[in-house]
């Protein structure tokens, strides 16, 4: 009975089914609440109207300092590749509806004469496999398509952490580039006064040419900051999807602050293992597997059935008497050679495999969630050490050596070298900020998101098994 009603069901939704009308965007961004680096950004609409609307949104952000968020909105509505993965899905959804819609019948009509008779033969057949298995492929392709979608959910949520991180590196990057343009200043009134006093006999060529060597160490640091800071740059326009006068934007002046609080241990690995995305389709598809292993058996075994039912009349030529006969034609196969032992114990290794899977994948997040967070809290550990004390050292030794200088206790170079060290200390203050917030999304990314290409093992895994259809 319960066979029965699960075939009622399977009926009325191969009936009923159809594609998603928004390509199952809005299933994504369900799955991507929250996820997003702390944004809560839309997804590309297909219709022309939103993406109008998109497109004025994303030169309004563009027209101001790009701050984090307003960059993780525009990847996420922009990025040419985010969007083809979305198609995709389309296709998959598509896809989906073309397995689970019943085919269509055939009919077919011969006609047969000889010298007493003529004989006209109509038939109409479907498979009757296809009827069986509908709750097997409706179950197996909507696992298919989860699968599909929690794929690209996978794909917004790694973009958004990149984005972000693309985001951190160029604004840090445009400021340790403005710190080494103020060294190349201090280099640069060194080397001057020290040509000087080398003319007029107060310097030997030897310190001259300290001085120098510290000047083109400085043009060739400045040199490569500006090369990091274009690269940095480029690689987040690639992120953003701009090109032309849309890559024109002023990035935001600094880096968020430290927090004042660091995100706390306890929890981590429970959170992972219930946020994250690929221990979500790893537990799903061991338990569709577990259900697929009867209905594999079933397939192997019976093959293809037909159904049909046909109607034939005879006509005498002389007489005129016609006959009509009718009835109904069943085609089963004779397991003789396959009685399914090899479907059965195929289907009993893939969930084998999927739990082998779900355990290796709880291990991996609960291994990489501790990672991540010790990462973390040494990041902002060094971080703080720089800003709150590293560098107000740097600031101290600095007035005290102009102090120095200034009642001839110390000399001009001393007071520039001290200048070269504090820049110095601020750009290390810089890049350990940056580090810190790369930690933070790396931290956030292994708790509710996944790891890069988890779920490519499951989706591959899952192709592998074997759709049961009629010959």
């Amino acid at each position: 009975m319960h066979r029965l009603s699960l075939l009622g069901a399977a009926l009325v939704l191969a009936g009923c089914a159809s594609v998603s009308p928004d390509g199952l965007r809005s299933d994504v961004a369900q799955l991507t609440a929250g996820r997003t680096a702390g944004v809560q950004a839309a997804l590309p609409a297909a219709d022309a109207a939103a993406k109008a609307q998109a497109h004025e949104s994303i030169q309004r952000w563009l027209a101001e300092p790009l701050t984090q968020d307003a960059a993780v909105r525009i990847a996420l509505l922009n990025n040419p590749g985010l969007q083809a993965r979305l198609a995709a899905l389309g296709v998959a959804d598509a896809e989906r509806v073309q397995a689970i819609t019943l085919p269509n019948p055939h009919f077919s009509l011969g006609r047969f004469a000889n010298s007493h008779e003529r004989e006209i033969e109509r038939t109409l057949a479907f498979s009757l496999l296809d009827l069986i298995t509908l709750p097997w492929r409706t179950e197996r392709q909507t696992e298919r398509l989860q699968i599909a979608t929690l794929q690209a959910a996978q794909d917004v949520v790694t973009l958004a952490a990149d984005t972000r991180r693309a985001w951190l590196r160029a604004v840090a990057a445009e400021q340790v580039a403005a710190t080494h343009e103020r060294m190349v200043q201090a280099a640069e009134a060194g080397t001057e006064l020290a040509r000087r006093m080398a003319s007029v006999g107060n310097w030997s060529r030897l310190q001259l040419a300290r001085e120098q060597a510290v000047l083109h160490e400085a043009h060739s640091q400045r040199a490569r900051s500006r090369l990091a800071a274009a690269t940095a740059r480029e690689d987040l326009n690639r992120r953003l999807g701009v090109w032309g006068t849309q890559a024109q934007y002023q990035l935001a002046a600094q880096l968020p602050p430290l927090p004042a609080a660091a995100l706390p241990a306890d929890g981590i690995e429970a959170t992972a293992l219930r946020e994250r995305l690929d221990v979500q389709t790893a537990r799903r598809q061991l338990d569709t597997r577990a259900v697929r292993v009867g209905w594999s058996r079933a397939g192997a075994v019976f093959g293809d059935i037909g159904l049909a039912y046909s109607r034939n009349t005879a006509a005498e030529r002389d007489g005129g008497h016609r006959d009509t006969t009718r009835g109904w034609e069943l085609e089963l196969p004779l397991p003789l050679f396959d009685w399914g032992g090899a479907a059965r114990t195929r289907a009993q290794a893939e969930v084998e495999q999927a739990a082998a899977q779900l355990q290796d994948t709880a291990v991996r997040a609960r291994s990489e969630v501790r990672s991540a967070w010790l990462t973390y809290r040494t990041a902002l550990d060094l971080a703080r050490q720089q800003q709150s004390q590293v560098v107000p050292l740097r600031q101290f030794i600095s007035e005290e050596t102009t102090l120095r200088y200034n009642g001839m206790l110390a000399s001009v170079w001393d007071m520039l070298a001290e200048a070269r060290n504090s820049t110095q200390a601020v750009a290390n203050a810089i890049e350990a900020q940056r580090d810190f917030w790369l930690a933070e999304t790396d931290l956030q990314l292994a708790l509710t998101g996944t790891s890069p290409g988890a779920l490519q093992g499951l989706a591959s895994g899952a192709a592998t098994a074997p759709t049961p259809q009629g010959h």
